[in-house]
Formats: structure tokens, sequence, C-alpha cells
């Protein structure tokens, strides 16, 4: 423990020897990396052999806990065993020149090529805005790039994909700063949960781009070609490439039939790059950057509020989501999320901070529902507000949480352990509409017959339904006496009987079924004459078979004459559990 607290109390006393800090509170803005005269500081290398930096660390419950272990220390998480490199010449040379140095795309050159540069080149302040974001990721972009020897273009794909934005999300639902698809994210082990999803994670996106981009290239053994499958899908690139070849066309970029967006895609990155390499071109000033991380990676060995993380790392909310997009929740789960990305001085902060802080890291959990419930019911089960349930687990209203989804709900006495890798991993959360139990209710139409519509309208149900029911067109019609089905609420099936009860009274009082139906406020001409309980109109009348059943039949003889005398039959048959 001695050991552990000597590194960071060195590094420690190397921070608080720098001008400025690499990130502002205050700003959305990196200053140090985009202004270039921020002191950073001294590399890792000038530390002893026992103070060097551990790739996982102690576990943060020994640190909270005071109990004797080594302390979590930052790592580039590009290169875990080597030092971070901050002073030499390469390390303050602008990683503008690092990106030139690597470009090998065969250049475009064509009418879409320029629009695409007057367009940049017209918005100074948007060019601006996507530098100042790209700047906390493009080192760790351009370093991946270059360890598997693929052009330095590719780093600025994300400009084109997203404007370097790893919160974006498409009309398609792609999402992140590599704009990936939910199935193309899963192809490529990008994790998508209730918790995380990692086709925003700044690591593991970038990953999984360059591995996508590379198995693309070994395709078509073509850049542009394997970017318009980046773009369109290789499944759509090869047909097109088919289509030429079958018409004795060239399969180049420029030769083949495809959409609009894709016809525009590698334009725009071929103009992003011309502005790149010589920005003087087009009256475009780009800050420098430079050639040295800029966050670290610090290890979570226990579940921690995404707030007290941010809190004890001294960063603002905004900076701390900007480094680590993929958490869904105010918290991170050890077991799914096993580290945090920190500015450099910030990252040595935290480290000391979290061995400081005695209380708890973690105030919520994971809840598995044990069946379907109400969300109310889920609510007071893990003694939540029923509102605070649907707001951090965004449940609309008028749904159920089905069995097996996982909620976030708070710790508590017996709900304290961290979440385990099964649940981190995998869960997810299921809904299901909310609706009553409908109940089968028989009618008998009246004299002159009714039609589906009229039906419809009394019941407050569609024509399109009441049809459906009845195995009848929207726009037919019921001959007098003949049954029709119509599915109702519990309640106004209920209702249903009560009133062809109170027809077969008024009948036996001499009294028609039509002067009791106005004397009890219904709107209806037809008799109920079976209700079958708890059944849908998706479920077989087998279902009631098991069920015991109470029937009570009256009967009436029709009228004769306006002296009162029983004027129709009507029969009642319910169905009980």
């Amino acid at each position: 423990m001695r050991q552990a607290l000597s590194f960071v109390a060195v590094l420690a006393a190397l921070l608080s020897g720098c001008a400025t800090t690499t990130s502002n509170p205050e700003s959305n803005t990196p200053s140090a990396s985009l202004s270039g005269s921020a002191g950073m500081p001294p590399p890792l290398a000038d530390l002893s052999p026992a103070q060097a930096p551990d790739r996982k660390g102690a576990p943060l419950a020994a640190l909270a806990s005071g109990q004797a272990a080594s302390a979590p220390v930052p790592v580039d998480p590009l290169n875990a065993d080597q030092p971070v490199d901050t002073q030499s010449a390469a390390a303050q040379e602008d990683l503008w020149v690092r990106i030139r140095a690597g470009f090998g795309m065969p250049d475009l050159d064509n009418d879409l090529v320029h629009k695409q540069e007057q367009f940049y080149a017209s918005k100074p302040d948007y060019i601006q805005r996507m530098v100042d974001r790209g700047s906390r990721y493009l080192y760790h972009v351009v370093s991946e790039i270059q360890k598997r020897h693929m052009p330095t273009e590719l780093a600025l794909l994300p400009f084109v994909e997203s404007a370097f934005n790893p919160h974006a999300v498409s009309t398609a639902q792609a999402s992140g700063m590599w704009q990936f698809v939910p199935a193309t994210g899963k192809t490529f082990a990008l994790k998508q949960n209730v918790f995380r999803d990692d086709r925003r994670d700044v690591l593991a996106s970038t990953r999984a781009a360059l591995d996508y981009l590379q198995k693309l290239y070994g395709m078509f053994n073509d850049w542009q070609l394997a970017l318009a499958a980046y773009n369109w899908g290789e499944g759509s690139v090869q047909k097109a490439i088919k289509r030429n070849e079958a018409a004795g066309l060239p399969t180049d970029y420029d030769s083949l039939r495809m959409p609009v967006e894709t016809r525009n895609y590698v334009p725009k990155l071929q103009a992003i790059k011309n502005i790149v390499a010589h920005p003087e071109q087009f009256a475009v000033a780009l800050p420098p950057l430079q050639n040295h991380p800029y966050f670290l990676s610090v290890p979570l060995d226990r579940d921690i509020d995404v707030d007290l993380a941010a809190k004890l790392a001294g960063v603002s909310m905004e900076e701390f989501r900007q480094l680590n997009p993929q958490v869904n929740k105010p918290v991170m789960l050890a077991a799914g999320t096993d580290q945090v990305l920190l500015p450099y001085d910030a990252a040595a902060k935290f480290v000391s901070n979290i061995q400081q802080y005695q209380g708890q890291l973690a105030s919520w959990t994971a809840w598995v529902a044990p069946r379907t419930l109400r969300p109310a019911d889920a609510a007071k089960m893990v003694g939540m507000d029923e509102d605070d349930l649907r707001r951090v687990n965004r449940i609309p209203a008028k749904m159920l949480v089905k069995s097996g989804s996982t909620l976030l709900v708070p710790r508590s006495a017996n709900r304290m352990a961290d979440v385990s890798a099964e649940v981190a991993d995998s869960g997810m959360i299921a809904l299901a509409p909310d609706v009553p139990p409908l109940r089968k209710v028989w009618f008998k139409a009246g004299r002159k017959g009714e039609s589906v519509a009229d039906v419809a309208r009394r019941y407050k149900v569609s024509a399109s339904q009441v049809a459906q029911w009845n195995k009848t067109s929207a726009s037919g019609r019921f001959k007098s006496g003949s049954s029709y089905v119509v599915y109702l609420p519990t309640k106004a099936a209920a209702v249903a009987v009560a009133r062809a009860d109170d027809d077969r009274e008024e009948a036996g009082r001499g009294k028609s079924p039509a002067s009791a139906s106005r004397k009890s406020g219904a709107q209806t001409h037809a008799r109920a004459t079976k209700v079958v309980a708890d059944a849908t109109p998706a479920k077989k009348d087998s279902r009631n078979s098991s069920r015991k059943t109470r029937a009570v039949e009256t009967r009436s003889s029709k009228t004769a004459s306006a002296a009162g005398k029983p004027s129709a039959k009507s029969s009642v048959r319910v169905a009980q559990r």
C-alpha cells in the first residue's frame, strides 16, 4: 500500500506543477490539446520501477474500506505496458503532421469532391466544432490505425460519419462516432444491453470499425470500394460490381451505380483529407493537436455511480460522458465496463480521491423481475417510487414489465453486492401493453338486424375488429336473430349480462325488452346470450373447457298484443371460473 500511495503522491505532485490542465470544466473544448501551449506532466518513465503502473490495480472495495491494497493506477489503453510519453520531440509534434504522413489512399478528383470542399471550407465554425470533439479521440484512433498498417485517412472517417460525436444516432438507428447499426455492432462483438451500448464506447467501437474496414478491404482490395461497402453494405457493392461486369463496364468506385448518400460518401472523406493536407488553400485554420494520449484508462473493480466518478475525477459530467459515452444508466458496472477513461491529470486525481473516499460507491444495482408485473407492483417490491422506477428505466405509461427484465433499482440492505457479469452483459428489458383482460360476449341481432358499423360504434371498437371477430366484412350486416360476438373488458361484459337480466325480468312482467333497455340507459337492441370469462380474440374457446359453467336460462313467450304480454325469447349463458 505504501508503494501505491507513493506512486499517487509522486504523480499528484508532478501534476500539481502544471500551469494548466488538459480539461476545462467550463467548456467542452480540451484546452491543452487544442492550444498546444499548455505543459503536460512529466512522463511516467521518470517514476521508479516500484512505482510503475499496474494494469488492473487493486479492488476498489479495498480502497473504499481502507484495507491494505495496491491502488488502481491509470494506464495508456493503447500500450498498457509502456510509459506515457509526453515530453519527447515526437510527443510535442503536431498530430496533424503525423496524420498527413500516413495518407495512403489513391485520391479521388471529381466535381463531387470539389462541391464537398466548398461546403466544408464555407463552414469554419463547423470544422472547429468537429476538431474540438475529435481532439479527444484522434490520437487513439491514429495510433490504432498505424498499429494495423492502415492508411491514416481512416482516422478522418468519423468526421464524415458523426462529426466525431460519440452520442450521434442516425434515423437508421446507427450509433456512435463510427455509426454502427445494431446488427453490425453485434457481428463485431459490440455489446448492447440495458446498461451499456458499446457502439458508443470509444475503445470498443474503434476496434470494431477497424476490424470491419480491414475485412472489407480484404474483400475488394480497394479502399474506395471498401468505404462504399462500409456505408452501403458489402452485399450491395458486390451486386453493383456484378451488374457492371455483366454490362462490360468498369467496376471502380466512380463507375458503380449507387445511392446518393454512398455516391457522396468517399468525396466527403476526400474533401476533408484535402483540407487537412493543405488547410491554407481553403483558408481554414486547424488548431494544433498534441501527439500523445488525451485520456488514460483507470481500472474499475467495483460498481460506481457516474456522478460520483466524475466528482472524484474533478471533471464535468459533459466531459466524463464524452469519454465514457457507452454508459446507459447512472451507474457503471465493473463486471461490464471494467475501465473508465479520464483526461490525463483527472485520472491521477481520481486514483488519489477514491482512496480517501469512505462512502458507498454505488447507490444503484440491478434487479431481475421474477414475473410479469405492472410498474407499480415492481416499484413496491423493490421499495421505490413508481415514477422514479419508470423514469430511470424508461418505462412508458400503460406498459407491463415482462418476466426476466432487468431493472435498475436502489441498493438496499439485502441488495448490496455488485452486479454479476451475467446480468451486466445480458441484462435487457422487455415490455408489453398493459391491457385489461377481455371477455367474449355473444349477442343476438334485433328484429331489423344490425350493421357491423352500428355494433362497432355501440361498443367503442373498430368495425374491422368486429368484422374480424365474426369473419365478415366491415360493411356487412347481421341478420335478425343471428348471433355475433364482441370482446369487451370485464366490467363492460358484466354490464351487458346485467342488462340482459333486466330484459328477462321486465319481459316476465309483461314489458318489452326495448322499454327495459331504455329504462336502464342501454343503447343496444341486441341481447347478451353468452359470456365467456377471461378470453381474448387470440385465444381459443377450448381454454374454457376446464371451467365450471353455471347456465341460467329464462324463457318468455312472444308478445301477442300491446297489452303487456311477453314479446320475445332471450337466454344468457355465463361461463365462470
